[in-house]
């Protein structure tokens, strides 16, 4: 390309948010020497060319989104976000605005200007203005007296016709003379009554065939009557009725012919028959257009175009044309191609060529045939094919969002108006014919001119490469990591059965901590596999405590610690201690439940090499490339889980324990009433504090389980021969308490332990025999007795002690054990004792709520009794 004249030249400079304008909202019309610009805010700029003035600035109520310029009429029409449609007059609202309000001039001017904020100098537009009211609406176009709408509903597209509105008249349209619902859209979740923006807005445009007007609207064209009839029908083509096509945000291309969806009213039939998919691009449509790829014969004047075009968000295009076929049929070809994406803006212009810009350049296409002859004497000139693969040519330009083809076009060569990132408005002279200047021609001031063109282009490239190289390494390692970690995975995954390579053992004790005594739970993350954790990996240690633990469905509390896990080679250990209670209010909720497991944090590092590359693409990283990684960016490996219930937490200072289960006082620490109350005894060297109190005048409360001995020696094997049945089922109920091998040890079949919160706890175990249940004789059995003055402990240590018997049944009866006969009758009896007892319980609990406090007090007294009753049944775990 020739370089005699400069190639871009900055017009003006706008006010744009921080971080750069983002792709899609942004719009530019150009008419003669006048331009029509939004940056996707709330302003309409319009700038004249020739006298380098901002002529005029309008502010609507929301976003503009697309401008249509009417420009016989001197109209302009604008869709506002969630809004609707506004008619300017451009004759009746001119007004000039100086360049000294710091909202245009040239570049040099206005460059630290774009602080987001509005110019001083606004013209507000009327409500009055606006011509259709319509928070749903997501595109428009014009086409002679018709206005055409695209909202979008609650889970369909719908197309609108209206007869438009023209300036100074009523400002409401004369009437909706069509509808039709074309396919499903995802719904967005927006704030209640208010429908949300959609990520992509759709694209709506006219096509008319050759016999009809001009369309007015500045994104209608024509089509040649080959193509147009191949596309919508021979019934369009009679009609000669312009088509509306529609880009919708999945990727669908749909057309509806105007006159059929005119008359859809007054002869209604079937609405699907009236839509039509062209094509499916699986990507949003962000821009339809048509060129013109074949030389025009000599007696034709009018040119249409031949080629439509369709070009989606990631770079794939659509390009149809009408082609003769082998059978020498005239048939449409429909070719797609793959450009550079994603595509910011697009633009159709210079007879075969297609103009668009990506985030890093602006690029050239010619969908020429590529030099082919034009033979006459083919039919309507539609001789040749598509080329079958489309080289970009760069422009050079980058950060443009979005573009226009001048009117003012200068002959065998083009000009473009954009509008960049940092809301530059410059045009780009391009010399299509690629001429070569005369070297008699080459001054001292273009050979200047070269060598800053050529450092320029060095520095760009340079820079380019650093960030380009930084990059690939960023994705090299994410790579690596993303590999390190799929091995992980599938090392843990596939080892369900046997030693796992990585695991994590929970191991509790009590510890003194600012003088208090704690229940810590030590998480041991041992790596026995060949590979290592490095940065991404963290343990996650969850603690959830109380009803939530038993699953009952009642809210409970969940605490989830996340511990880095850095440089974990094979063969190393990790050890977490973390603390379970008991809280300030010096209670231990019981049972809690420890579960562990290890996430890998996809976003810390990927998230690196998944960020643009060019600074320039940080202006719409929202919208381009699409976040690849899910709300939940990470992989959840479990590890290990382990429940502590009271039969874990209990202490038992008369024994010989270890140091670490003998730390700190009994009583809640930190309490200094009870601590008085601890230090204070009455005669005799009794505790006279309100826990002595409470176990001298009150019974204990008490709870029994019997187990045959038949199903407890089944369950224990050898691995408590030599002792007492008593002293082996106490040391297995106290297996995971330090103090198993001490019962062990003593042979004990009975201990007094403290639960957390200072009061006693009775285990005692003794063999006694049940009789009147077998009509074979008495059956042997352990009776399992809990005793504490307090009723909550009591409950958690007697679940503590169901949940082990449990399991011990379940692993019997898989084994296929069967218990001996039993006497029915006996067994009926029991169970219609006890529900009397709950029947009774639900009658003394009803009186509570109704009797005085006199009267109360004794059915309180029979509702402690009945309560004893039902932990004592007479019933036994077999």
């Amino acid at each position: 390309m020739a370089s005699r004249a400069p190639r871009v030249e900055y017009l003006a400079g706008f006010r744009c948010p921080l971080g750069g304008l983002a792709a899609g909202k942004p719009r530019v019309l150009c008419h003669g020497a006048e331009v029509f610009l939004s940056t996707g805010s709330e302003l309409v700029y319009v700038y004249d060319q020739e006298g380098r003035l901002l002529t005029a600035v309008y502010k609507f109520p929301g976003q503009v989104w697309h401008l249509e310029l009417l420009a016989l009429r001197r109209a302009l029409y604008v869709l506002c976000a969630q809004s609707g449609i506004y008619c300017l007059s451009l004759d009746q609202a001119g007004r000039s605005v100086s360049q000294d309000g710091g909202d245009g001039g040239d570049s040099q001017g206005t460059e630290d200007e774009q602080d987001g904020s509005p110019p001083s100098s606004v013209i507000p537009v009327d409500p009055g203005a606006c011509v259709l009211p319509d928070a749903t609406l997501c595109a428009f176009t014009i086409l002679d007296d018709v206005l055409v709408t695209l909202a979008q509903g609650p889970t369909q597209w719908k197309v609108q016709l209206f007869e438009r509105p023209c300036p100074g008249e009523d400002p409401r349209p004369g009437g909706q003379i069509g509808e039709v619902h074309l396919s499903s859209c995802t719904p967005t979740a927006g704030s209640p009554g208010e429908p949300a923006a959609p990520r992509f807005l759709p694209v709506l445009c006219c096509a008319s065939p050759p016999g009809s007007r001009a369309p007015h609207s500045s994104r209608g064209f024509a089509l040649e009557g080959a193509l147009f009839g191949l596309l919508f029908g021979a019934g369009a083509a009679l009609l000669e009725s312009p088509a509306i096509l529609c880009g919708l945000p999945d990727g669908q291309l749909c057309c509806v012919v105007l006159r059929t969806l005119v008359t859809s009213r007054s002869a209604p039939g079937d609405p699907k028959a009236l839509v039509k998919i062209l094509h499916h691009l699986e990507e949003p449509v962000v821009f339809i257009g048509a060129l013109r790829t074949e030389p025009l014969a000599e007696d034709v004047e009018d040119e249409h175009s031949d080629c439509l075009v369709v070009l989606g968000h990631h770079g794939r295009t659509l390009a149809i044309k009408a082609s003769w076929n082998e059978a020498g049929h005239l048939a449409p070809e429909l070719r797609e191609y793959r450009l550079p994406g994603p595509v910011l803006c697009a633009a159709c212009g210079g007879h075969s060529r297609l103009y668009l810009s990506s985030p890093s350049d602006l690029c050239v296409v010619d969908l020429a045939r590529g030099g082919s002859p034009w033979d006459p004497a083919q039919p309507d000139g539609a001789l040749g094919g598509l080329p079958s693969l489309l080289c970009p040519t760069s422009l050079s330009i980058c950060s443009v969002v979005t573009l226009s083809v001048s009117s003012r076009t200068p002959e065998g060569g083009a000009e473009l108006l954009a509008l960049s990132a940092k809301g530059r408005l410059m045009t780009c002279s391009l010399d299509l014919h690629r001429e070569t200047p005369c070297p008699t021609s080459v001054t001292s001031a273009n050979t200047g001119q070269k060598i800053k063109e050529l450092l320029s282009g060095i520095g760009t490239v340079s820079e380019r490469v650093s960030s380009l190289k930084k990059a690939v390494d960023q994705r090299n390692k994410a790579l690596t990591c993303l590999n390190e970690a799929m091995n992980v995975s599938c090392a843990l995954l596939s080892s369900r059965e046997g030693p796992r390579p990585i695991s994590c053992a929970i191991t509790t004790a009590w510890s003194c901590l600012q003088l208090q005594d704690v229940l810590t739970a030590t998480c041991l993350l041992e790596n026995s596999s060949s590979f290592s954790l490095d940065r991404g990996w963290a343990l996650c240690v969850q603690v959830l405590s109380s009803s939530r633990a038993l699953d009952l469905g009642s809210a409970g509390s969940a605490v989830t610690y996340t511990i880095p896990v850095d440089q974990l080679g094979p063969g190393g250990r990790r050890e977490v201690t973390l603390p379970l209670g008991p809280g300030e209010d010096g209670a231990l909720d019981l049972p809690v439940t420890v579960s562990c497991a290890l996430f890998y944090r996809l976003r810390e590092v990927v998230g690196g090499a998944l960020a643009p590359t060019d600074p320039a693409q940080d202006a719409w990283s929202d919208e381009c490339p699409p976040d690849v990684l899910p709300e939940q960016d990470g992989v959840c490996l479990p590890l290990s889980e382990r429940t502590v219930d009271m039969l874990q937490s209990l202490r038992f200072p008369s024994l010989a324990v270890p140091p670490m289960q003998a730390l700190g006082p009994l009583s809640p620490a930190g309490d200094p009433i009870h601590t008085f109350l601890g230090t204070c005894r009455g005669p005799g060297g009794q505790l006279a504090g309100p826990s002595s109190l409470r176990a001298k005048y009150l019974p204990p409360s008490v709870a029994t389980i019997k187990v045959s001995t038949e199903l407890l020696r089944a369950a224990f094997g050898d691995g408590h021969a030599g002792m007492s049945l008593g002293c082996a089922t106490l040391q297995w109920l106290l297996a995971e308490n330090a103090v198993g091998d001490i019962v062990r040890a003593q042979a004990l079949s009975s201990v007094q332990g403290v639960a957390p919160d200072g009061t006693e706890v009775h285990l005692i175990v003794r063999e006694v025999a049940v009789t009147d249940l077998c009509p074979a004789g008495p059956i042997q059995a352990v009776e399992i007795q809990v005793e504490s003055s307090s009723l909550a402990n009591m409950c958690r240590t007697h679940h503590a002690i169901i949940g082990r018997l449990q399991r011990m049944v379940v692993e019997q009866a898989a084994r296929g054990s069967s218990p001996p006969d039993l006497r029915l009758q006996y067994l009926h009896q029991i169970h219609a004792n006890h529900e009397t007892l709950l029947r009774e319980v639900q009658t003394l609990r009803d009186r509570l709520c109704t009797e005085d406090e006199a009267s109360s007090c004794a059915t309180a007294q029979r509702l402690l009794q009945v309560y004893r009753q039902l932990r004592s049944p007479s019933l036994l775990l077999l």
